[in-house]
């Protein structure tokens, strides 16, 4: 089946924090939505725009309808969790939900005295796209020195890029301490997608990091696939953190790489184009 549209996911949902205990992150929703209605890999996968998948797109759209509406609640480290209404209300009429967030919209909006009329956006801001579409422009070898970088600030020393052909995809390596006790040596790979990140793609990497370090992490600034991700966790097997481009982006502005923040009422974030083309 297609990937429903974001009103006929707010029911999936609800069911999905269910049973995943009341709290989730977007990815975890986005794998149970996907089991609840047996949506096929290529149906998770089709993309909407850019690096965004028609199935997340409109979960974002599905979950800020239900936190307007009362149903669900976000922290800032991006975990959703049930309210207790929506704890209680199971399913819920969709229109109502519709109706009731519409007329609090016009109700905001008629505060300004401004038009009514209006769609309300979901929780992805401009500027994630902006920057993702900055980075998928870089240069390959420029995009491995801008990962480089990013492990570098997040703690990790003696990072080297290899970028080695016939490495079986490692592009370096670094150590990441952790405490100041533990070491972890990490391989890296990274990947300018567009589309999705394939399950063979993470075997394929296990394999050429089997006895060279303790953990893998595989980059990318497109997404991975729902077999991707548990390929990438599979028990008995050396484990593979994944980093998809929603969360390199969301990394970089957190790290001060490449975007300013300017702290207002509200968060201005501006891209820095020149920087990343001088990586």
């Amino acid at each position: 089946m297609p990937v429903p549209k974001y009103d006929e996911l707010i029911n999936p949902l609800l069911q999905a924090m269910d049973q995943l205990g009341g709290s989730a992150s977007v990815s975890e929703q986005e794998d149970a939505v996907a089991s609840i209605l047996k949506l096929t890999e290529k149906e998770v996968a089709d993309i909407h725009r850019g690096s965004t998948t028609k199935l997340s797109y409109r979960l974002a759209w599905a979950r800020n309808y239900m936190k307007r509406f009362g149903l669900l609640e976000n922290s800032a480290r991006g975990v959703w969790t049930l309210t207790l209404e929506g704890r209680k209300k199971y399913p819920v009429n969709i229109e109502e939900v519709k109706q009731a967030v519409r007329n609090q919209s016009k109700a905001e909006r008629k505060l300004k005295d401004e038009q009514p009329e209006f769609e309300i956006e979901p929780e992805r801001d401009s500027w994630q796209d902006e920057l993702l579409l900055v980075v998928k422009e870089m240069s390959a070898e420029s995009f491995e020195r801008l990962c480089q970088l990013l492990l570098r600030e997040s703690g990790f020393i003696q990072v080297e890029v290899t970028g080695k052909t016939g490495d079986g995809g490692i592009d370096g390596k670094g150590v990441m301490r952790i405490g100041g006790l533990l070491s972890f040596h990490v391989i890296f790979q990274c990947k300018r997608y567009k589309g999705s990140v394939s399950s063979s793609i993470v075997r394929d990497f296990r394999g050429a990091m089997v006895g060279r370090a303790d953990k893998g992490l595989l980059i990318s600034t497109g997404t991975f696939t729902r077999d991707a991700r548990t390929e990438a966790q599979r028990d008995g097997a050396p484990p593979i953190d994944l980093i998809d481009g929603d969360d390199l982006v969301q990394k970089l502005k957190d790290l001060g790489i490449g975007v300013e923040v300017k702290q207002k009422i509200v968060e201005e974030i501006k891209v820095q184009r020149d920087y990343f083309a001088n990586v």
